[in-house]
């Protein structure tokens, strides 16, 4: 009798504090769900605006690249943000930039104020590409974070399938409908208001609360997301660690430390190698890389779907191997995988004639290159991006990675309709299949092991390795 009594308040103290955790990681995942949503939706809207908007091949590229524009500054302002004020209140604001900025593209008149629209949108996909998977990595326990990390990765590839179900159910029952895009797009205001109600249930980050001294709420802020034990073993370690460095916020000064400006130069490779794989000239432009292979628009939408289908799958099965397979090794064979579907894309493309057979070859090689991208190359790498800056810059130094990750990605997004119409699907792609190449050297010779190691080990490791 006596055996339960003791056992049950410790059972249910067990499971309160990991329902906790398990709430709080899936609120602050809905910014990637936005982030995939409003990265997602464009793919669909474009054929539907190209006429109410009179677009050309250039503002085509530019409606598209200008959310990327917009995150790319979103991201690196909000790394300097989140280590001033903390990621739980800046999450909050992005919330409120998220339904502002989907307002301004679901009534926008004109391109002008379309790509205006676009960016201030983008400052929140940005703000929340480099926030979500820090404050998830902060939350998590060593153990557990590669799992919890990537469900941000998860709920990006889940936005976007939501974005082309939307996108597909809309445009068949509305597609004769002027202005049937603007529904595509606002549908992403009610995910926005979630989230800024939610994020009133999230505990603020405790590394961060220990980067500023207040120890006593870091020790609070565990206790919610931690057992009593566990919480007191990770309290000594942050504390210790958060002592050692300056209380002062993390500056562009600091970088000048070599070790510091080697994490900072891999950071900034692997958001350069997870774009130059070309894994948004998909995402971005499906819809008329389908149309273009032999489906007309409707069936494109609905074939579609099938990316986003294999991508949430994928995700899902890369959080499976996080927890299994050393993250290198992930990465590089993701980016094997991804170079030798989009090879064969263009193979394709040069020496099968357009009609069906062509249009469900190149749908099925789209989503083997979507299974290594979404299972192996992107968790991977937003996991890294959260794992290998220290604490002092942390924010600082992912927001410069994510700023580096979202003008490659607007690179791509700009130039992908202008390279297809001068030079063709075929060639396009095999210019991403010598950046893959690139990519899959810098990630052998530069990237480091962080699996199976705690925040602070990771610092003391590439410390140490960079100053050798």
């Amino acid at each position: 009798m006596s055996t339960s009594v003791t056992n049950g308040p410790g059972k249910a103290g067990a499971s309160r504090h990991k329902r906790a955790l398990r709430r709080a990681s899936w609120i602050v995942t809905l910014g990637g769900f936005l982030f995939g949503y409003d990265t997602g939706v464009i793919n669909g809207a474009l054929p539907y605006m190209q006429d109410d908007l009179g677009l050309t091949p250039f503002t085509e590229g530019l409606i598209t690249s200008s959310l990327l524009f917009g995150a790319a500054f979103g991201g690196a302002i909000s790394g300097k943000l989140t280590d001033r004020f903390g990621r739980r209140r800046v999450l909050m604001g992005l919330a409120v930039v998220f339904l502002l900025g989907t307002l301004g593209t679901s009534l926008a008149p004109t391109i002008a104020v379309m790509v205006i629209s676009r960016i201030v949108l983008g400052l929140a996909v940005g703000g929340a590409s480099a926030l979500v998977p820090l404050f998830l990595a902060e939350l998590a326990p060593a153990e557990r974070r590669g799992q919890m990390v990537t469900r941000d990765q998860l709920m990006i590839v889940t936005g976007q399938l939501v974005a082309f179900i939307a996108n597909a159910v809309i445009g068949n029952i509305w597609g004769e409908d002027q202005g049937v895009w603007r529904w595509m797009l606002v549908v992403a205001t009610l995910p926005a208001i979630a989230l800024w109600i939610g994020i009133a249930f999230v505990p603020e980050s405790p590394r961060w609360l220990a980067s500023k001294g207040r120890f006593a709420e870091t020790l609070t802020a565990l206790r919610r997301i931690r057992s009593a034990e566990a919480a007191e073993s990770e309290y000594n370690e942050v504390r210790g660690l958060a002592e050692k460095e300056s209380a002062s916020a993390g500056s562009l000064r600091d970088f000048a430390e070599p070790w510091l400006m080697r994490v900072l130069l891999i950071g900034m490779g692997l958001s350069i190698v997870q774009q130059i794989t070309g894994v948004n000239a998909i995402m971005y432009y499906g819809t008329q890389i389908l149309a273009n292979a032999g489906f007309g628009t409707e069936a494109a939408l609905t074939a579609n779907i099938a990316n986003g289908v294999v991508s949430v799958a994928a995700a899902c099965v890369g959080i499976w191997l996080l927890g299994r397979v050393r993250r290198r090794r992930m990465l590089m064979t993701g980016l094997v995988g991804t170079a030798s579907s989009l090879l064969l894309i263009g193979i394709v493309s040069l020496t099968v004639a357009e009609g069906s057979l062509r249009g469900y070859l190149i749908l099925a090689l789209t989503v083997t290159f979507l299974a290594f991208q979404q299972g192996a190359v992107s968790p991977v790498t937003w996991l890294m991006l959260s794992e290998i800056f220290p604490l002092k810059v942390r924010g600082l130094g992912i927001g410069m990675s994510v700023f580096v990750q979202w003008m490659t990605n607007f690179a791509v997004g700009f130039s992908f309709p202008i390279l297809m119409a001068a030079i063709g699907i075929s060639n396009t792609f095999f210019i991403f299949v010598v950046l893959g190449i690139l990519a899959l050297l810098f990630v052998r010779r530069y990237v480091p092991e962080t699996r199976g190691q705690s925040l602070e080990q990771v610092e003391e490791q590439l410390r140490a390795a960079g100053t050798k």
